[in-house]
């Protein structure tokens, strides 16, 4: 009966197999669901969540396809659809007697769900003070800032009249979309594909597969073993562009940076303006006079560091290519013979860039750095995390 069901999923674009299914047919039929109160929706979700989802960042189309199939909700086209904005702005908010709300039709459940869905075929611009489409103001059933006894708020900040029968806006799961922004939560789960672990220091944890070798070989006298616990020895060496063009995208290197402090322990950071040059330093505050001369870093650390570089990479191309470039002093060689003796002391390196990929064209200072880098940039998003932890953990 559930084979509808993992079509839906297959129709919303996740990546669910047969085994998978089949892992879940048989959770079923092995009474999994089945304790005290016996199985429910909610429990069949959480279950049907475990088998067949994978990856934390498919959770939204998860919750999107479960809704479809066992909610009622029809599956759109695009299963990402997403309202323009403009629609949704408020320009005037409706109010009307009771009188005029009980004049209003209320349409059922099917009724709004068929008619959400010709909508997004249908309409083109934007709606408001009417009675039909997604708009605002209005009595339609699809919108915000209006009035309809039974129908699916759509861009609207909170409840006003507490008649919605959907969220259109509000899933649970939305902050996993790997085509949002990151929070911390997210960077987390992404760095910790570049952890490796390794048994270093004191013996304080108990081996358990030797003991039981050595309690056999013993004719059964207890025989304890330990070894030395696990770290994640991963070390990191991590250089953060700052100010400037960077202060836009403050709040996302500060989450990225955090969680990286969080993932390694071995973990070292220095800051940079624009490019790096002959000097690095690690408080903005007093960067005039503590600063790090960047031959001494290179020296500091061995090779075995994963280098990061954080950065938008946006600057004058002559910042990168010539002497003397730098915007705040005559900086006797260039940007680029700096990023190239990084690279070559630090042969696993990347660099994150918090620009929208889809500018990067429009940046030849961009186009510059990644020459120089071997095109190892990556956006600062799920995907692009995950290919720069990939790249640096081969």
């Amino acid at each position: 009966m559930l084979i509808d069901f993992f079509f839906t999923l297959r129709t919303a674009r996740l990546p669910v197999s047969i085994k998978e299914y089949l892992t879940l047919l048989d959770a079923i039929k092995s009474g999994v669901i089945d304790d005290e109160g016996g199985p429910t929706v909610d429990k069949f979700y959480y279950l049907a969540r475990t088998s067949l989802v994978k990856d934390e960042a498919h959770f939204d189309k998860f919750d999107r396809a479960f809704s479809a199939y066992f909610k009622g909700v029809e599956l759109m086209t695009d299963f990402g659809k997403d309202i323009p904005l403009e629609w949704l702005q408020k320009r005037l908010e409706l109010e009307l007697s009771p009188e005029e709300k009980a004049q209003i039709e209320k349409l059922g459940w099917d009724e709004l769900m068929k008619r959400l869905s010709e909508l997004f075929e249908q309409q083109k611009e934007r709606h408001e003070g009417g009675s039909r489409f997604i708009g605002t103001g209005g009595t339609s059933p699809f919108g915000a800032y209006g009035y309809n006894p039974q129908g699916i708020r759509v861009g609207q900040d909170r409840s006003r009249h507490r008649s919605a029968i959907k969220v259109w806006d509000q899933r649970q799961f939305k902050d996993y979309d790997d085509s949002l922004e990151l929070g911390t939560r997210n960077i987390k789960v992404a760095l910790r594909r570049l952890r490796r672990f390794a048994r270093e220091g004191a013996h304080e944890e108990l081996d358990l597969d030797d003991t039981i070798r050595a309690t056999a070989a013993n004719a059964g006298w207890l025989d304890l073993k330990m070894v030395p616990e696990r770290h994640n020895n991963v070390k990191v060496l991590l250089l953060m562009d700052v100010g400037g063009t960077m202060d836009e995208h403050v709040h996302r290197v500060e989450e990225l940076f955090s969680a990286a402090k969080a993932e390694f322990k071995h973990l070292e950071f220095y800051y940079f303006h624009n490019c790096v040059y002959d000097y690095l330093w690690k408080n903005n505050r007093r960067r005039y006079s503590e600063k790090f001369p960047t031959w001494d870093v290179i020296r500091k650390y061995n090779k075995d560091y994963k280098l990061i570089f954080v950065g938008d990479a946006t600057m004058s191309p002559y910042e990168i290519l010539q002497p003397g470039g730098s915007v705040e002093y005559n900086n006797e060689e260039a940007g680029a013979e700096w990023l190239q003796r990084l690279t070559q002391a630090f042969p696993k390196f990347a660099w994150i860039n918090p620009e929208p990929q889809g500018v990067w064209s429009y940046r030849q200072s961009i186009a510059v750095i990644q020459q120089i880098l071997n095109q190892r940039m990556f956006p600062l998003t799920l995907p692009g995390l995950e290919g720069a932890m990939r790249l640096l953990s081969k």
